[in-house]
């Protein structure tokens, strides 16, 4: 009748004819106010029911679910609003299963939560959901330290922006002369004009003595207009990116104080780490302290001996997946998780689209920005990663070789073995005896023969 209200339609039924796994489960559907929570039926008059989000109304829920005879539960990860409520049922006891909402949301006609948490119990009673990778307890810990710290090195990078717009809007043409406007130099002439010089000679004089540019050069580009709104963007945003500074400073102590609490793999002291080959310099905003002897304790490797990687790359990818590769079956099966392996979809025989699945994941970040960094280096993966840049393209290469970097790592966190660079000949050697392979496999087939051509060496 028209002008009625559809009904929505009810989940639709799994076979009954498939082994039940898991016969006290339920389902959870998460959201920002309200949880609705789904039982096997026959497990209390209503086996669908609506529980609050405070503390109080967790524990209330956890208490029912008891009740029930339920052992395990399965819930989507929508946002951060099932970090609470997962914490509050370990704790009670259950096995919780955090599932892709991208896994369960093919449901057909309008969804409820009603339906949504019943959906989800049938599956997690049949076994027909995953559960997402979570770290220990210690890697969170130092995730969350590491996700702030970066949230605070972009929120000084963006202060850095407004004071060089700033500077560019009066036309004082600093950062033509000096690469960074917050080093020595920099920070002193800022603080200068802020505090109301503006003679460009006696601003000039504060050069340090490792900058290039003269101390002429450096008073014609403070010669420009001072405008006192511009200069009060300029006070604030040098006062905002200090304080950043300092929040750095503290976040790095607290980081430090944390992997000294963490478990070893090895005793520094019998197995001393050895040293780097690269001898790379610190990085600005980098760690005030020796990171690089705390992650070679944690992990028992170095993965900062790889090629593109940094001590903060290494960081990174540590934070985001452990230092410990059961989780995943093999070195596919995690850079499959990374999001780094192709995932073409098909149709009819046919490939509709190429390309790898969309996935947020800051550790597949870090080792995309790692093979990039291999554009210039003299060793294996950087003329193995040229040589795919060439044939596919930069975007491609580098998906392709962050793929390989991250069968390296998983290789030396799984197996403890260090990495060891067969040098860029050694590779170009390998790859041209694949070459000459593939080609004497193709005149065969073509009943031909390849004869070496005289005086060349191949």
């Amino acid at each position: 009748m028209a002008g009625q209200r559809k009904r929505s339609q009810p989940a639709p039924d799994i076979p009954e004819g498939l082994p039940l796994l898991h016969r006290n489960a339920a389902g959870i559907d998460v959201g920002s106010r309200e949880h609705y929570v789904a039982v096997p039926p026959g497990r209390d008059p209503r086996p669908v029911q609506r529980f609050g989000s405070f503390t109080a109304d967790l524990h209330r829920m956890a208490h029912w679910l008891k009740a029930c005879g339920i052992e395990t539960v399965a819930m989507q990860a929508t946002g951060v609003y099932w970090i609470g409520l997962f914490e509050v049922l370990q704790a009670h006891g259950f096995q919780v299963q955090v599932v892709n909402a991208q896994h369960t949301k093919t449901l057909p006609g309008r969804k409820t939560d009603v339906q949504e948490c019943q959906w989800l119990q049938k599956l997690h009673t049949f076994g027909l959901l995953n559960n997402s990778f979570r770290p220990v307890e210690e890697i969170r810990v130092l995730r969350s330290y590491l996700r702030q710290r970066e949230n605070l090195v972009v929120a000084s990078s963006t202060c850095v922006q407004h004071m060089q717009k700033a500077l560019t809007e009066m036309n004082l043409q600093l950062a033509n002369v000096i690469s960074d406007i917050t080093g020595v130099t920099g920070l002193a002439i800022l603080r200068a004009i802020v505090a109301g010089e503006r003679n460009p000679e006696k601003l000039a004089t504060l050069k340090h003595v490792q900058i290039r540019a003269s101390r002429e050069e450096i008073a014609r580009s403070l010669e420009g207009t001072w405008r006192s709104e511009l200069i009060f963007m300029v006070e604030q945003n040098l006062a905002l990116y200090e304080v950043y500074l300092a929040k750095i400073q503290q976040c790095d102590e607290q980081i430090e104080t944390h992997l000294k609490t963490m478990t070893s793999k090895v005793d520094p002291a019998l197995q001393p780490m050895p040293p780097s080959r690269h001898g790379r310099k610190r990085r600005k905003h980098g760690p005030g302290f020796d990171l690089r002897q705390h992650l070679y304790r944690l992990t028992g490797v170095d993965l900062t001996e790889i090629d593109g990687f940094d001590v903060q790359i290494a960081q990174t990818v540590l934070s985001e997946v452990g230092t410990d590769m059961e989780p995943w079956k093999t070195e596919g099966h995690f850079a499959s998780w990374l999001g780094l392996c192709p995932d073409n979809r098909t149709s009819g025989g046919k490939v509709l689209k190429r390309g790898t699945r969309k996935v947020i994941n800051r550790a597949a970040t870090a080792l995309r920005i790692a093979a990039w960094n291999l554009i210039r280096s003299q060793s294996a993966l950087g003329a193995k990663f040229r040589r795919l840049r060439a044939r596919l393209g930069a975007p491609k290469a580098i998906t392709a070789m962050a793929h390989h970097l991250a069968r390296i790592v998983y290789r030396m966190l799984k197996f403890g073995q260090a990495y060891v660079d067969q040098g860029q000949q050694s590779y170009e050697a390998k790859y041209r005896l694949q070459q000459r392979k593939w080609l004497e496999k193709q005149a065969a087939a073509l009943n031909l023969q390849l004869v070496p051509r005289q005086g060349f060496a191949p």
